[in-house]
This record gives C-alpha cells, sequence and structure tokens, in this order.
C-alpha cells in the first residue's frame, strides 16, 4: 500500500488509533530510510458513554513506531484534548499508571498490527 506520510512532518501531532482508545502524540522525526517515526505522546483519549476520559502521558517515553499506522490528528479533533492537558502542569513525579496504561495500548495495538500482517513474535 502506497500512502503519503508527507504529514510526519515535526511538530506535527498525529493520532495511533486502536479500539476505543486514540494515542495523540507529536512528530519528533519520521525516519524515511525505515518507515519509522519517532514520536513523543502527549495523550489519550479513551472513548466512553459519558465523556471522553484524557490520560496525560507528557512524562511517557518516545516511541518509534511504523510511520504507516499513524494518521494526521485534525485540530478539531484534538484541541479540546490538548488544551485541557497543556492547562495543567506536567505532574513531576512519575505517573505509572499512565505509563502502564499506554504500554497496555502499545502491546495490544503491537499484537493487533502483527496479526494483520501475519507476523509472528
Amino acid at each position: 500500500m502506497d500512502i503519503s506520510l508527507e504529514f510526519l512532518q515535526p511538530g506535527q501531532i498525529v493520532s495511533l488509533k486502536h479500539g476505543d482508545r486514540n494515542l495523540y502524540a507529536e512528530v519528533i522525526q519520521f525516519v524515511v530510510s525505515r518507515q519509522l517515526c519517532w514520536v513523543r505522546p502527549l495523550l489519550m483519549v479513551t472513548f466512553i458513554q459519558e465523556s471522553p476520559l484524557i490520560t496525560d502521558l507528557r512524562d511517557a517515553s518516545d516511541l518509534l513506531w511504523p510511520a504507516n499506522l499513524f494518521c494526521p490528528a485534525l485540530d478539531t479533533e484534538v484541541i479540546t484534548f490538548l488544551s485541557q492537558v497543556l492547562a495543567k502542569e506536567p505532574k513531576t513525579e512519575s505517573n505509572s499508571a499512565a505509563k502502564q496504561q499506554l504500554n497496555q495500548f502499545i502491546h495490544q495495538l503491537w499484537q493487533a498490527y502483527q496479526e494483520g500482517f501475519g507476523i509472528e513474535d
């Protein structure tokens, strides 16, 4: 599949979607030769019936992930979520619950990606 990845520019906000969750991250660098994207997680939104649950991931580790799995985040889609997170100061202590949620999300997404392409561990 030949997808244009021109939107993967430093500073661009992108999303990874899996199930009822969206991970929003800032592009740090697009590694063209390996078709990977280095991103810095910003927040995760879990869409539940009442209202979206927003998890601040600004202190989580960066990710290097297959570029073709990212979608550009539309301003109208992400501005409300970002404004809620950016209005708060990042936590100085380690937020292990948020990091655990990110790790679980990445693990589930990776499993789905491997199954979709017939890749074995």
